[in-house]
């Protein structure tokens, strides 16, 4: 492995990236790409590819085809770069990580396993954590300007016998409630008290990462005992771990875990800081992970690697 590539990452963006239209630059570029939406929508006996295309919004936006979608399209990017690139993704970065389903993504990188296996496991796990909670009784809430030690109090202040908890520690002044939805609505109203410059509730249809999802977390867990799993080269950075592992059973294990756990994103970004990191590379749609970056570490730098154009401009930098 070089130097350069012992100082980047490559991470995989998580629901809320998904948009109408992602991927299709790459498809009408790439036969390499066309081919990876091809076998998603095998595997899934489902013409997703026709729905990132053309939509409707609402019907892509269902957790259940939101999370395999973008998958979809991150793998659509790897497997770009190694088929037409020439990229060798095993020794072109230290880790790879990512947030939330991103780390299916992250693992059907890594060669863990297969394309069609990451597309089956996220639509069970899409339509398990939507089936997990009754439609109203969960939520989740952005807790802006606050850490994650001063959103977990507050978290704790209000759950009382329901539950709230820190879903997500995003970055700095970035953390994410999920739980009951009196509970978070709760913390929405203390966190302006406890000086939070702004706390919102977030438009999802249910409260991930947290206690009500561990129906999910079951289904999960019998998905996953049947997959045929490798260690991952690169090593995974953990979301509920924030450190690095390479066991396909301690893998397994930390992915039904994840589902009712944090995601420790900023303490992800700070673990691969400390082990030499300074570059992320977000593989698929949107910038999110790349935008984070620097809030979490002003000397990371985020890059995104999403259409054509910044494959070119990311192969040509190597």
């Amino acid at each position: 492995m070089s130097e350069a590539s012992q100082t980047r990452a490559f991470v995989f963006p998580g629901q809320g990236s998904q948009v109408v239209g992602m991927g299709q630059a790459l498809a009408e570029e790439y036969q390499t790409a066309r081919e990876v939406f091809e076998e998603v929508d095998d595997a899934l006996s489902q013409p997703l590819s026709r729905l990132m295309a053309e939509g409707p919004s609402e019907d892509l936006t269902l957790t259940e085809n939101a999370q395999p979608a973008l998958m979809a399209v991150s793998m659509a990017v790897v497997r770009v770069l190694q088929k037409d690139g020439g990229l060798d993704l095993s020794e072109s970065a230290r880790f790879v990580a990512g947030h939330s389903l991103g780390e299916y993504s992250a693992l059907a990188a890594a060669g863990a396993f297969s394309l069609a296996d990451a597309a089956r496991l996220l639509k069970v796990r899409g339509r398990a954590m939507q089936r997990a909670v009754p439609v109203g009784q969960g939520a989740m809430a952005a807790l802006l300007g606050l850490d994650v030690d001063a959103a977990r109090a507050i978290a704790a202040e209000v759950a009382g016998d329901r539950v709230c908890t820190a879903a997500n520690d995003n970055a700095p002044g970035q953390v994410v409630v999920s739980g009951h939805t009196e509970a978070v609505k709760l913390a929405v109203d203390l966190a302006a008290d406890r000086g939070a410059t702004r706390a919102i509730m977030l438009p999802v249809s249910a409260p991930f990462h947290c206690a009500l999802m561990a129906p999910a977390a079951e289904a999960m867990r019998e998905a996953l005992a049947d997959v045929p799993m490798r260690a991952p080269a690169p090593s995974l950075v953990a979301n509920v771990l924030a450190s690095a592992i390479t066991d396909p059973e301690d893998i397994r294990a930390r992915l039904v875990d994840q589902v009712t756990g944090s995601v420790r994103w900023r303490e992800s970004v700070l673990y691969m800081k400390d082990h030499g990191v300074t570059t992320l590379v977000e593989l698929g749609a949107g910038k999110v992970l790349s935008r984070l970056a620097r809030r979490i570490d002003g000397a990371m730098t985020g890059v995104s690697v999403e259409t054509p154009k910044d494959l070119e401009t990311f192969l040509a930098r190597l």
